[in-house]
């Protein structure tokens, strides 16, 4: 199954957003989500600062700051959950 991780942290006017995204598209392909606070790791911290949110599926980035529904599901591909 697929991981869709959400770097996020508090206050975060963009992430609202990204987070419905993904979570509605969740209710058409299941997929398994993290959401990660980036100031809980100083790794992910050092990696995005100020540029979240960021999403990525199984390791590699498919959005910086907005993410559409399209490039979600085209990121999950045919094999999320089919």
């Amino acid at each position: 199954m697929k991981r869709v991780t959400l770097y996020t942290k508090p206050g975060c006017h963009l992430c609202n957003p990204v987070r419905k995204t993904i979570l509605d598209a969740r209710l058409v392909r299941p997929f398994e989500f993290e959401e990660r606070n980036i100031l809980d790791d100083p790794a992910d911290f050092e990696r995005f600062r100020e540029a979240i949110p960021v999403v990525t599926v199984d390791g590699a980035e498919i959005a910086r700051y907005r993410l559409a529904t399209s490039v979600l599901m085209a990121a999950l591909g045919a094999d999320a959950g089919c």
